[in-house]
């Protein structure tokens, strides 16, 4: 009985790994391959710097995210024997909180850990703690789309500690918590992707000016000490914590990217040692 329901529990830890490897390997993989690798000399404007990186620190970033996927497996296994104890919000059934609830309980996860991010991202800025983890993220100082779970250990715990925060915390169905962790991953790595897809205009926009882009969380990369947002510029804003050429640099980008260009582009190695 004890090996059937150890067997168990490998087979679970097995499934929740494979899923969250998974899904790193399909986004960020897939953009990758897109951009550096099928049609990089088409969307070679769009490069937001305008070199790649050399092949060693993209052999890093996958490392690191490899370590970061057996954390988030951890700890989000710990958080599925808590809810199998009844100890986390979850329920069971859609229709016991209704539709409007479910969809305000995503977007409430989306905005709560958007706070989160950006407290906890301006604490790991403090000399100390960027030594201790944060410096192995910055690393990346032009940063690919597998960057976007390369974090120290320590950052890892920190970056997967808003599952508990939510499940502790916040009433939702498993499929809310579902959908949330594929928006996240969406947006962490285009914000890593290096290429700028939003339209001239967008990051002073009087409405969308209020979502990042991937030019403010590259700058971010390059500059370090500004643009500390994950999926809206919000708190940046309030703050005051945005690059005072942000807009300025965004915009750079978009009017280059929608310039027809007959001559063959230029692509650049990355030379630098980071």
């Amino acid at each position: 009985m004890l090996l059937q329901i150890s067997i168990d529990k490998l087979i679970e830890t097995a499934r929740v790994l494979l899923s969250i490897a998974g899904r790193y390997l399909v986004f960020a993989g897939l953009f990758y391959l897109f951009f550096y690798v099928w049609r990089k000399k088409a969307y070679w404007q769009a490069k937001i710097q305008q070199r790649y990186p050399e092949n060693k620190h993209i052999l890093r970033e996958i490392a690191y995210s490899f370590i970061t996927i057996l954390i988030f497996g951890a700890v989000i296994m710990l958080v599925i024997y808590a809810s199998k104890k009844g100890l986390t919000k979850i329920y069971p059934n859609i229709s016991d909180h209704g539709y409007p609830y479910y969809i305000f309980s995503i977007v409430l996860m989306i905005l709560v850990h958007d706070t989160y991010f950006y407290w906890t991202h301006r604490a790991m800025h403090w000399k100390p703690l960027f030594r201790l983890m944060h410096k192995t993220h910055h690393l990346s100082t032009n940063p690919t789309p597998f960057a976007a779970y390369a974090f120290h250990p320590l950052e890892a715990i920190i970056e997967i500690g808003i599952v508990p925060l939510i499940a502790f915390t916040i009433p939702y169905h498993g499929t809310a918590l579902t959908i949330f962790s594929l928006y996240s991953l969406l947006l962490n790595v285009t914000g890593h992707l290096g290429y700028e897809l939003f339209p001239k205009g967008f990051a002073s926009h009087k409405l969308f000016k209020w979502h990042n882009t991937s030019t403010h969380h590259n700058m971010h990369h390059r500059l370090v000490k500004c643009n500390y947002g994950l999926y809206f510029n919000i708190w940046d804003r309030l703050m005051g914590t945005n690059h005072p050429n942000y807009e300025k640099s965004f915009e750079q980008v978009a009017a280059r990217r929608s310039k027809s260009q007959t001559a063959q582009p230029v692509i650049e190695q990355e030379a630098i040692g980071s």
